[in-house]
């Protein structure tokens, strides 16, 4: 708090700044988990009974199941019944409407990153004006009035530092995983493409 008060006003959005940072890399973090995203394993039946044909089965199972993985599969046993640019179509439409959903939140942080540094720098051109103007003022024969103000300009300047390179390398972690998860639904919805048209699948990731 005492640094929250000689930072001066500018300590505040960038304190703000920190917490909603904060809070939205733990919200992303928990949504963006493995297992939430590409359940392999869960769909592993659903696999089978487009083998076997049974797509109704496969179609009850998805819509029971809310990972993105599945939704990607449902949009395909919706139209399977398509020519193969169809399902295509429908399967990339429901992926690309996915992909920004995982990457939701990640554009707020990256702004955080970029805003939080110019607070930083308002603020320490508002310290420096407070030590000008002290020093118009009293003249040089004050360093107590001089110390406040230089104080100030530092304190917002490591401030928004402090805020902005934590939350710039989270936001780099966070889009780096929501884009490696994005192309491993690629991957499975052409594997899932295969098998509802009849073409020769490759083997699916366990």
């Amino acid at each position: 708090m005492d640094l929250l008060s000689r930072g001066g006003i500018f300590m505040i959005p960038i304190m703000l700044f920190s917490v909603v940072a904060v809070t939205v890399f733990l919200e992303r973090l928990w949504m963006l988990r493995r297992r939430k995203i590409l359940p392999y394993k869960d769909l592993h039946e659903v696999e089978v009974l487009i083998h076997k044909e049974q797509f109704s089965e496969a179609r009850s199972i998805c819509q029971q199941n809310k990972s993105p993985l599945a939704q990607i599969v449902l949009a395909g046993l919706q139209y399977r019944t398509s020519p193969r640019r169809v399902i295509q179509e429908k399967m990339l439409g429901r992926g690309k409407a996915l992909a920004i959903e995982l990457k939701k939140g990640i554009g707020l942080l990256q702004t955080i990153a970029s805003v939080s540094p110019l607070l930083g720098l308002l603020g320490t051109v508002g310290g420096m004006i407070k030590v000008f103007d002290a020093i118009s003022m009293e003249g040089v024969g004050n360093p107590g009035s001089l110390a406040t103000g230089i104080a100030e300009a530092l304190i917002t300047t490591a401030a928004g530092l402090c805020v902005a390179i934590p939350t710039f390398l989270g936001q780099r972690y966070l889009s780096n995983r929501a884009t490696k998860y994005i192309h491993g639904l690629e991957d499975y919805a052409g594997h899932v493409l295969d098998l509802i048209t009849g073409d020769e699948p490759e083997e699916s990731e366990e």
